[in-house]
């Protein structure tokens, strides 16, 4: 009887420890794979003023992932680019909505190493906001950033990765409930300050 009380006692004890260690492993997996979103923005005044390093080249490669069974068409315009920490560049995804009817996408981004994450800027991006894509609709989704000069010397190459996912239904239910949340769908809009970039 007294074995059994302890096990009793002991099964909350052990399950709020493993709770509250949950989130130290997750940072741990998050810094092992980079599987974060946490990159820094700017607003383009601000990125005007950092000091540009042109000694320095970094090396920006972009992926792209969809949610299983998404029916999107999504990749980069180019693979990579070679960046000046300091100075802002301009790259592009090309997106496809595979769906004879109307779909809403949101993209999430993660960096990798994760130590480089914050010194990733973005000063638009499509990410900031739900994507309305149109029956069959296919469009370029702008993205503008910059790397911080502070970024640690040892990091040579930085790669943007983002995932895709549906979410047309919860759009839907959100609009039916006449909830309007801050980076509703909308559709995406090129940014007219031209911006430098070189390719690979």
């Amino acid at each position: 009887m007294n074995k059994r009380i302890c096990a009793l006692f002991l099964i909350p004890v052990l399950m709020f420890g493993f709770g509250y260690l949950m989130v130290p492993i997750y940072d741990v997996f998050c810094d092992l794979t980079g599987l974060n979103g946490k990159t820094g923005v700017l607003s383009a005044p601000q990125a005007s003023r950092l000091q540009a390093d042109p000694t320095r080249i970094v090396k920006v490669e972009f992926m792209a992932n969809l949610n299983s069974d998404m029916p999107l068409s999504f990749a980069p315009t180019v693979p990579s680019m070679q960046v000046h920490p300091g100075m802002t560049y301009q790259a592009t995804y090309s997106a496809k909505n595979e769906r004879k009817t109307r779909m809403i996408g949101q993209a999430v981004p993660s960096v990798s190493p994760s130590k480089a994450a914050s010194y990733f800027n973005k000063i638009e991006c499509f990410c900031f906001s739900r994507q309305a894509f149109a029956a069959e609709e296919q469009r370029e989704l702008p993205l503008i950033f910059v790397v911080d000069p502070d970024l640690p010397s040892e990091v040579n190459v930085i790669t943007l990765s983002y995932t895709f996912f549906d979410v047309t239904e919860s759009a839907h239910d959100n609009t039916e409930n006449g909830h309007m949340e801050h980076g509703q769908a909308q559709y995406g809009q090129a940014h007219d300050e031209p911006s430098q970039s070189i390719t690979l």
